[in-house]
């Protein structure tokens, strides 16, 4: 860690000393600055009085609950990172905190230790990234300014004055692809909560993910279509999140009508979650429509055909592709080929047709492609090497991005966590053409 993270300063919020001295006894060890308050109103005189960097609060606290707190920090530090700490059955209190605070994520109670450290961590990178962007928006405008000034005899001064401000620019698209890729990993680890739970849903989201982009390529979407795609890709389930675990192991066609109606409200709550985030209201949309049928007997709207957005289209083919595998949407689990033949004998019914053409091309021409990857274990990773899929733990949560470069440091994290926790890491590196 290096000594700006180290720096640090968190403040934990919690009625129960119990939990407050268990986060204290977790970070200090790191380097940070701890402060804890045993309420909401406590933790507000504390920020008052000191400079907080990150805040962690948990969601039930008598007087001022964890949204509500967050709430008010949101309004008054804005730059303070914001976690709530909640069980899974405070979904309602959860999705307050979300669109009312703006929280960067929720952990659920029990905790991982391992899992809140990172998240902390990354969090911390994030803020001093947001920083550093705004800083070099500051020095841009500054920058033009001058040049405003500038006289036309100072020609020589112009040009160096200008190679200056190209400079900064690039500085400047950098951090805004850092962002970028931050925010495509927040949505990466958010969209792997539900698979944490286990069961059949673990990897779903992100092999819906990457058929959908392909298709959405193939069907030439814009990059920005594209992008929503992915998004809706990755968190399209997010409204199951408050479901029970029976629920989400059993066939969908075997549930009785009860469980069903259960079921089908989770479109219409992933959209109205979404919706609370600026950069998600396009996938939002995707979310709700994913389920509807192209002949019109879906939900939850019951649109047909072209009134679907295409992006639902293509999301529908997609997850249901991988769900037959899984058995989630049939009584048995189909094989590859049983899964394209069930969307075949269902074009025009509950898939469009053309989306259903291109993802019978992508599928014919994926079985000769010849492969651009190799599986590596961290032993044999050497620095520079670059992911071409995500990396998750065998708990289900992502520990690094699709693109990511390694590097030492991280090469040796790997060695270490595939030693303490004796499972093996496999990790798929872009082939070198020769």
């Amino acid at each position: 860690m290096n000594e700006q993270a180290a720096a640090a300063t968190l403040l934990f919020v919690d009625d129960e000393a119990s939990i407050l001295a268990s986060l204290r006894r977790l970070f200090r060890p790191h380097g940070y600055k701890i402060l804890v308050a045993n309420g909401g109103a406590e933790g507000l005189q504390m920020l008052e009085q000191e400079k907080v960097d990150l805040v962690i609060s948990d969601m039930r606290m008598p007087e001022m609950d964890g949204a509500q707190f967050l709430e008010k920090v949101r309004g008054r530090w804005p730059g303070i990172v914001r976690i709530l700490l909640t069980g899974y059955a405070d979904i309602a209190s959860t999705i307050a905190a979300i669109n009312r605070g703006e929280i960067y994520r929720y952990i659920a109670k029990p905790w991982d230790d391992n899992e809140i450290v990172l998240t902390v961590r990354d969090a911390l990178v994030r803020q001093r990234l947001e920083l550093e962007n705004a800083r070099l928006v500051e020095l841009t405008q500054q920058q033009n300014e001058e040049l405003k000034g500038l006289n036309a005899s100072l020609e020589q001064k112009v040009a160096d004055r200008t190679t200056q401000l190209r400079q900064t620019l690039t500085s400047l698209e950098k951090a805004h692809q850092a962002l970028n890729k931050s925010f495509m990993t927040s949505v990466k680890v958010f969209s792997g909560l539900m698979e944490l739970r286990g069961g059949r849903l673990a990897g779903h989201s992100r092999r819906v993910a990457e058929h959908a982009r392909a298709l959405a390529q193939r069907m030439d979407c814009s990059e920005q279509e594209t992008q929503d795609i992915l998004l809706a890709s990755l968190l399209h389930d997010i409204g199951k999140i408050g479901l029970p675990d029976d629920l989400l192991d059993k066939p969908f066609n075997v549930l009785t009508g009860q469980a069903r109606a259960e079921v089908m409200k989770h479109p219409l709550t992933g959209h109205n979650v979404l919706m609370g985030v600026d950069q998600l209201h396009a996938a939002a949309l995707i979310v709700r429509h994913h389920h509807e049928y192209y002949d019109g007997s879906g939900y939850p709207d019951r649109l047909a055909a072209i009134a679907i957005p295409l992006g639902a289209r293509i999301l529908a083919v997609a997850n249901e592709y991988d769900a037959v595998q899984l058995g989630t949407l049939t009584q048995r689990a189909l094989n590859t080929n049983e899964a394209l033949a069930f969307l075949v004998e269902n074009r025009g019914r509950r898939y469009d047709p053309a989306v259903i053409d291109a993802f019978s091309r992508l599928q014919a021409e994926s079985n000769t492609q010849t492969a651009t990857e190799r599986p590596l274990r961290p032993a044999q990773l050497q620095p520079g090497m670059v992911l071409t899929r995500d990396l998750n733990h065998h708990d289900g949560y992502l520990l690094l991005a699709r693109d990511h470069t390694v590097d030492a440091a991280v090469i040796r994290e790997l060695r270490r966590l595939e030693d303490s926790d004796h499972q093996p890491l496999l990790l798929y590196i872009r082939q070198e053409s020769s």
